[in-house]
């Protein structure tokens, strides 16, 4: 079995559906398995066994139920759930509904059970880290996680349209569970109004930071791919990797709906060789960083689009 369920109890990890203790499971499955350990965190309105917004029904399902935004991330990264060659997933779900504040404090907690799994891992194979897709919310989970995991435990993190911090993700990157990683942050201005939605609820970890979506600041082991950028388009399909231009002028899962993202993202982690971040980073060099007084005009059209 190369996908394995997990959710979040408070700031602990449980398999899914039994409410067991992971850690044996977790050990042996990560002994038995080659390559990659990839872990995928959902983002706002899902909730494990919930009879509609599962997400182990939905994005992190081998087989989705029918839903145009179901897409099986475990399927688009390469995992079958039938050979132990394909490494290891990891389909991670907690309680992310009620009000958007209610969400953003357990993502933290989630954070922190997502960690305690992830310490069961790096014992086990301390020599292969856990890489990371997540989306939206999701990005806090996985940034929570590396401010707490052991050292060295996290790879590649790949954040999509990120609801978090850019200083989170610049601290996260310090810190010893961290200092291994290398974080890809994808985002768009199909997502403008989510990013000024958190910056405009939230209080940033330092004054004036901005959120994931405006870029990280320049810097080693992190790169931020703009997919709304027509130059970054270009410098993607003559590496390989032909990806869809934005259909809709917001859209708050173009980062993983779009077509062609996936076979990037396959790729980051699973032949990282093959991409290696600095060359990536220095040809695809992020875009202006705009503030929201820069783009009010803007806004009323964008809210009247499409999503």
């Amino acid at each position: 079995m190369t996908l394995v369920r997990l959710d979040a109890a408070e700031d602990r990890a449980r398999l899914h559906a039994t409410g067991e203790a992971p850690g044996p499971f977790l050990a042996e499955a990560v002994r038995d398995s080659k390559g990659p350990i990839v872990a995928m965190i959902h983002g706002y309105k899902f909730i494990p066994a919930h009879p509609l917004r599962c997400p182990h029904r939905h994005i992190l399902a081998l087989e989705p139920r029918d839903c145009w935004k179901a897409l099986s991330w475990p399927r688009a990264l390469g995992y079958t759930g039938d050979r132990v060659t394909e490494g290891l997933a990891l389909a991670f779900g907690w309680h992310a509904r009620g009000t958007i504040w209610e969400a953003w404090r357990r993502a933290e907690a989630a954070g922190a059970a997502l960690a305690s799994a992830v310490e069961v891992l790096h014992a086990a194979a301390p020599d292969r880290p856990v890489h990371v897709v997540a989306h939206s919310l999701g990005a806090r989970v996985a940034l929570a996680a590396m401010a707490r995991a052991p050292a060295g435990a996290f790879g590649r993190v790949i954040l999509l349209a990120g609801a978090e911090f850019a200083g989170t993700a610049e601290a996260a990157l310090d810190a010893p569970g961290g200092r291994r990683a290398e974080i890809v942050n994808v985002a768009s201005r199909e997502n403008l109004l989510f990013d000024l939605m958190v910056e405009g609820l939230f209080a940033p970890p330092r004054r004036g930071d901005s959120t994931l979506g405006r870029g990280l600041a320049p810097g080693p082991r992190r790169l931020t791919l703009r997919l709304d950028e027509a130059r970054v388009l270009a410098a993607l399909a003559a590496r390989g990797f032909p990806v869809a231009p934005p259909a809709r002028r917001v859209c708050h899962w173009s980062a993983y709906l779009r077509p062609g993202v996936f076979d990037l993202y396959r790729a980051l982690l699973r032949e990282p060789a093959r991409l290696p971040l600095a060359p990536l980073a220095a040809a695809l060099a992020p875009g202006s960083t705009r503030r929201a007084r820069d783009v009010a005009p803007e806004l009323a059209a964008l809210a009247r689009a499409p999503s």
